[in-house]
């Protein structure tokens, strides 16, 4: 006989089975009110619902697994925003263990007995990397750019190339983070070529600052022309105006065509945006640097208590930074810089190790450093390549998979998982192929 709605249990009769005993009430009242609901649908639909107590210790099951969860990447794509950017460092994650994990001196100054500031802690690590005067940290890079140009323009003009009016992830735009500052956007030149001679004409009573924003996510090819950034200082200084440069992706040492905050502040920048994670490594965070006075103000900033990192944040970005300080260090030690460097021929060993562990083929392919970051950059990768009916299976797995069907097959792209999850995504795949 088919079930029907009348068939079902009450509620009590599921919570009465022997297979729910020490639940907590609560919980498994919850839970046994989703399983009769989900099962109602599916005798409307036709299907039969099944063991209802099943059912419930299922519903429990996903009520008890934490929403967010690790994953493997075997996208290709390094920094990649919907899987959380890249891992942080063992010293950062260290870090946020050691002040997580107890009280901290967040906002107290030890020596002097009295409160202190929480941007204090990581004000002498920046000096050093980027040779700035003084530094901020905030939430992450949008909020840092807002900051600034809220405490340095608000209800005043600042001056953007058309080129570079941008728009990064999940519709984020520059003209709204303008907009939300209270500044107002002048526009200067062309999508394609700026000049010098463009901002100096824009220039009036009311400009308050000079803004350039890194391209992020985009290139401009083919008769382009942007002025450098010594020559945009030099306009600025002449005027009497603060060079805002927003660089986004956070390149701490030279990685491809990315600016670096040191370099930036010695042709003349008075203050650098960059993020914290992306290719520097860290958190999400984003981070203001330059000249003294500039960063007080920002300081000062009522918006600047709303948009402050939390004690986390700075104890992995610490982590990251004293890494950071040494180049050659960091290389090996922040997961997405060793990623980018690591040897092809590496990454064709592991490729072929996860083929042998699951009978896959190994296909040459091309992997990206996503984020927003040298977007024209081309890696080359290898993939483990097998059927791609696996793909659901893996992606709601544990831990789950996530890789790419491309022409008929999943591509699990080895160049962003490391060594010690190959064994894992092998054995990830062969239960998907059980359940399948």
């Amino acid at each position: 006989m088919a079930p029907s709605l009348r068939s079902l249990p009450s509620v009590d009769r599921v919570l009465a089975d022997d297979r729910l005993d020490g639940v907590p009430h609560p919980l498994a009242l919850a839970a046994a009110r989703a399983a009769l609901d989900r099962a109602r649908g599916e005798i409307r639909e036709g299907r039969d619902p099944g063991d209802l107590v099943e059912a419930t210790l299922v519903e429990l099951a996903a009520g008890s697994r934490p929403s967010l969860r690790r994953v493997l990447n075997a996208t290709g794509v390094l920094i990649h925003t919907n899987l959380g950017r890249a891992p942080l460092a063992q010293a950062a994650l260290d870090r946020v263990a050691e002040v997580g994990g107890s009280y901290s001196n967040l906002e107290y100054d030890l020596e002097a007995g009295a409160r202190g500031s929480r941007q204090d802690h990581l004000t002498a690590l920046l000096q050093r990397i980027t040779g700035a005067e003084a530094a901020l940290v905030v939430n992450n890079n949008a909020a840092a750019v807002m900051l600034a140009l809220a405490a340095l323009a608000e209800g005043r003009e600042v001056l953007v190339s058309r080129g570079e009016l941008i728009e990064i992830g999940d519709g984020f735009r520059i003209p709204d983070v303008l907009a939300r500052s209270g500044a107002r956007l002048v526009e200067v030149g062309t999508t394609n070529r700026t000049r010098v001679a463009d901002y100096e004409r824009a220039l009036r009573p009311e400009t308050a600052v000079i803004l350039r924003v890194h391209q992020s996510n985009f290139r401009v090819v083919g008769f382009t022309e942007q002025p450098a950034l010594a020559e945009l200082a030099a306009v600025a200084a002449r005027a009497g105006l603060p060079l805002v440069d927003d660089l986004g992706s956070g390149a701490l040492a030279a990685v491809g065509d990315e600016s670096t905050p040191a370099a930036s502040l010695a042709a003349g920048a008075d203050i650098v945006c960059f993020s914290g994670d992306k290719l520097l490594g860290g958190p999400q965070a984003g981070i203001l640097a330059g000249r003294a006075e500039l960063i007080e103000r920002l300081r000062r900033h009522p918006l600047q208590r709303a948009l402050r990192a939390d004690k986390l944040t700075l104890a992995a970005l610490e982590g990251t930074l004293a890494v950071a300080l040494d180049p050659e260090r960091a290389r090996t030690e922040v997961p997405v810089l060793r990623m980018l460097a690591e040897p092809v021929a590496t990454v064709r060993q592991r490729a072929e190790r996860l083929a042998g562990l699951v009978g896959g083929e190994v296909e040459e392919t091309v992997a990206r450093v996503g984020g927003g970051a040298l977007p024209l950059e081309e890696l080359p990768s290898f993939a483990c390549a097998i059927e791609d009916t696996l793909f659901d299976a893996l992606r709601t797995g544990e831990p789950p998979v996530v890789g790419i069907v491309r022409d008929g097959r999943l591509l699990l792209d080895v160049r962003a998982l490391a060594d010690r999850e190959i064994d894992e995504v092998a054995a990830a795949v062969v239960t998907a192929r059980a359940l399948h």
